[in-house]
């Protein structure tokens, strides 16, 4: 799949999640209760990283990670679209200049 139908799902499913917040709430989340969400998942993740070093274990573990991460790849595109991030070029150029860094850190003492 790529990137540019990722996003397009995820706007898909926040569209759905407005409609909920708005019949539920009266309003759609804002930005801030979006990354308190976000914030949350990350906690499910981190709980699920360590059922991955045996010190959470359960049933479903892999199948709950890669749920876990999806939520939290969600929330990021989602944030990302929020504040009008381009994040598929922010990735790219994040990337390339951890690379060089990283190229150059090896050449130093």
């Amino acid at each position: 799949m790529q990137f540019i139908e990722m996003q397009a799902k995820a706007r898909a499913v926040r569209a759905k999640y407005t409609e909920l917040e708005s019949a539920r709430y009266g309003r759609s989340w804002t930005p801030e209760e979006t990354m308190l969400g976000f914030l949350g998942d990350v906690g499910d993740l981190a709980k699920l990283v360590q059922g991955k070093a045996g010190v959470r274990p359960r049933d479903d573990l892999d199948a709950a990670l890669a749920h876990e991460l999806a939520d939290c790849l969600w929330s990021v595109i989602v944030l990302a679209d929020t504040y009008d991030v381009d994040l598929e070029s922010a990735f790219d150029d994040t990337m390339r200049a951890l690379s060089e860094h990283l190229d150059g850190s090896r050449e130093a003492p």
